[in-house]
């Protein structure tokens, strides 16, 4: 596989990677981080793990002019692909026609010779995570059991451009997790690149379960309605601390309670109430780094008129209270990084 990326405008490639050049023996990976400032305030930065088959890529992109970006893998390859920005028009060859990226969604793309198009906006903080394999290393991820996606199977024997789900859909708290695990991977070496491999595979199984399980289920949303429900979003991260209630959000953004209820689950896994808790709870999070802020001080500026109930919306997130947090005598950085470990998971069950 060959694998370039370049900003129209301009000739120098952003990387290109060819896997064939890696060595056949070698036991880890080729590694290969770059940061590209050319203009001020503007940044680049890609980090890639590369293997025969297998090439790792996370993207970081932030301009303040609108640039086109320009990506491309020669041969057959199958792509993870992981989403983490919005407002990007992209246009695939060979696949659906234009469509703007939709944040913290994915899916499984096989393709022979990739060739994407994507329209960054200005003062947009950019993300991608993607993984690139070639068609025989997928097949041993799956051991080689075509029958797990029929359809996506006979696509990639006959050689037809496909995606294992009609559309992106969100990731989910596993997902996100494993994400995590690969980016902060400690190892070196062989080591490294045997972590990596194990990663990638629960990657795809959690992918394929989580991809063929929704495409019965999903609730079928419009353009116009996805739309409102963004702007829900938007509104209940500018007012979380004293968020509408359902019926008042209703009204603002002009969709009943029924599809607000609906499409938000189904475009954000989570519940308009599971969400004001999520955002109350990294706020709360980062508010106790401060360590004059008593629980009642954070609990107040989170939004919470009661200490206690306060108390209970953190331990149901987290798994432990704020107080009991507070006294806790290991390393404060450990501490946080606990915190961190648990909001990757959903507690929606219980707000339910």
């Amino acid at each position: 596989m060959k694998i370039t990326s370049k900003i129209r405008s301009t000739q120098k490639p952003l990387f290109e990677i060819e896997t064939e050049c890696q060595n056949p023996i070698n036991d880890s990976f080729w590694e290969q981080n770059s940061c590209c400032q050319e203009v001020e305030n503007e940044s680049v930065i890609t980090s890639s793990l590369v293997s025969r088959d297998l090439v790792l890529l996370d993207i970081e992109l932030f301009f303040e002019s609108s640039k086109t970006i320009d990506f491309s893998v020669r041969g057959e390859s199958v792509l993870l692909n992981f989403i983490c920005c919005n407002n990007v028009k992209s246009a695939i060859e060979n696949f659906e026609s234009e469509m703007y990226e939709v944040e913290n969604t994915q899916n499984i793309i096989y393709a022979v010779d990739f060739s994407g198009q994507y329209d960054v906006p200005a003062f947009e903080q950019i993300k991608y995570f993607t993984i690139i394999l070639s068609v025989e290393y997928y097949a041993e991820l799956i051991n080689k059991n075509w029958n797990i996606h029929p359809k996506f199977s006979k696509d990639i024997l006959q050689k037809i451009n496909s995606t294992l789900s009609p559309d992106y859909l969100p990731f989910n708290p596993d997902i996100q997790w494993v994400i995590h695990e690969i980016k902060n991977c400690r190892h070196e070496g062989a080591m490294k690149k045997m972590y990596i491999e194990t990663k990638v595979k629960e990657l795809v199984v959690l992918q394929i379960e989580s991809l063929l399980s929704t495409v019965d289920e999903k609730f079928i949303i419009d353009s116009e309605e996805y739309i409102k429900l963004q702007e829900a979003k938007l509104i209940l991260e500018n007012t979380f601390t004293n968020a509408p209630t359902l019926p008042e959000l209703s009204r603002i953004i002009a969709l009943n309670e029924f599809k607000l209820k609906k499409g938000f689950k189904a475009c954000f896994q989570t519940t308009v109430k599971g969400y004001i808790t999520k955002i109350r709870m990294e706020y709360a999070k980062n508010l106790f780094r401060n360590k004059t802020l008593n629980v009642g001080e954070v609990a107040e500026k989170c939004g919470y008129k009661d200490v206690s109930h306060f108390s209970s919306a953190f331990k149901l997130f987290y798994g432990f209270t704020p107080a009991s947090f507070r006294k806790n005598h290991l390393n404060i950085n450990y501490a946080f990084l606990y915190l961190d470990v648990f909001e990757f998971f959903s507690f929606d069950a219980f707000l339910m």
